[in-house]
């Protein structure tokens, strides 16, 4: 990955296409599978940064087109970079914003030469290219950045989405010529896209691998398909990604997909949901989700989750929670989201655990047969 970057594999599965994988950063090493809390405005909502290391993330997401509106990615670059900015001393991963100017649909519009957007704080009209995205992201200061591409929306016509593939192929290689030469602290991800077409999913990842980076992005997925398509088309990308780089699902996603998709060989994950969920009252837990609001936790005197060992299950019951979340206080998305991302790290320590064990298909029977639904 260049001078202050590398990867290697650890264990490979006996059962699957899982691997236990390790990615050296500048500030520090990313033990793979790994889960990356989203930390949009350069916080994980609800979360102090020593909590975060201490829970066990790793790595956090933070999110290019957010800090490029505010609070400018030049202030952050003045105060000392994202990691001294945000008091985060490990790993950060930024995207590229592509995903968030897609989400603006009509305020938005898309050239050869980039996308013309208009903020969704002040309106104000600005212009992302792939060169852009690659200065902010290096003024921002992120261990990995990824390249501008555009995500494909769902449903998408064959002649649509090949167009857009192909734009994000040609995006890539503008990426990759206006990363800084000398700059060896950064690594700059190619991204796989081609929606839901298999002969164009196999396109993109030719495509990107033939351009050249240290690691792969498979994104344009959980944008309203079936679960039965996304694996599929995750699947088909990462069989033919090559082994010897690390590749990351982009927004994805629940605790199933972590053990799925790990077992197809995925390392990287980010997912705004057990934050986003845990600020709407629900919570995951090994026998499917609470939905704390619900009447029937008014006098439950239990924690969310008999097997969960967080701060919260060993301190709080699920009426407390309740409680709190019907009261609107400012300590139940706290609490909340503290239990949510334990939840996701642990699943993510048993995957590890199951794939250095060469048991990874029991687990993954076990992590199923445990699942209830809501409860």
């Amino acid at each position: 990955m260049g001078p202050m970057f590398s990867y290697k594999i650890t264990h490979r599965s006996s059962e699957c296409g899982a691997r236990i994988g390790e990615i050296e950063t500048p500030h520090g090493v990313v033990n793979t599978p790994v889960f990356m809390p989203v930390g949009t405005q350069a916080t994980v909502k609800g979360m102090s940064p020593d909590r975060l290391s201490d829970l066990g993330a790793e790595i956090v997401l933070s999110n290019t087109y957010h800090l490029y509106l505010r609070p400018g990615h030049e202030v952050i670059e003045r105060l000392g970079g994202l990691h001294r900015f945000m008091g985060w001393d490990g790993p950060i991963l930024t995207d590229s914003g592509g995903f968030q100017v897609y989400s603006l649909g009509e305020l938005r519009k898309l050239s050869e030469e980039g996308v013309k957007f208009q903020s969704h704080l002040d309106g104000s009209t600005h212009v992302l290219t792939p060169e852009g995205a690659v200065s902010i992201q290096e003024s921002l200061g992120a261990d990995i950045i990824m390249c501008l591409d555009e995500c494909t929306s769902y449903p998408s016509s064959y002649e649509d989405t090949k167009r857009s593939m192909e734009l994000t192929l040609r995006w890539a290689e503008r990426s990759k010529g206006a990363k800084g030469g000398n700059n060896d602290r950064q690594a700059l991800f190619g991204i796989v896209q081609g929606g839901m077409y298999e002969d164009l999913r196999r396109e993109s990842v030719a495509g990107t691998v033939d351009i050249g980076f240290p690691g792969y992005a498979v994104g344009g997925l959980s944008v309203g398909e079936s679960k039965g398509l996304m694996y599929e088309m995750a699947e088909i990308a990462l069989s033919i990604l090559p082994e010897d780089k690390p590749r990351y699902l982009m927004g994805v996603g629940t605790p199933e997909d972590l053990v799925n998709l790990s077992g197809m060989g995925a390392d990287m994950f980010d997912c705004v949901m057990p934050t986003r969920n845990a600020r709407n009252g629900t919570l995951f837990t090994s026998k499917g989700k609470v939905i704390i609001k619900n009447e029937k936790y008014k006098d439950d005197g239990v924690p969310v989750d008999d097997d969960c060992t967080c701060y919260t299950c060993r301190n709080f019951s699920r009426a407390y929670l309740r409680h709190l979340f019907m009261a609107g206080e400012i300590l139940s998305s706290i609490l909340n989201t503290l239990h949510n991302l334990h939840f996701y790290f642990s699943v993510i320590r048993g995957i590890r655990e199951a794939i250095v064990g060469d048991r990874f298909l029991s687990f993954k029977e076990d992590f199923f047969n445990k699942i209830e639904g809501d409860l």
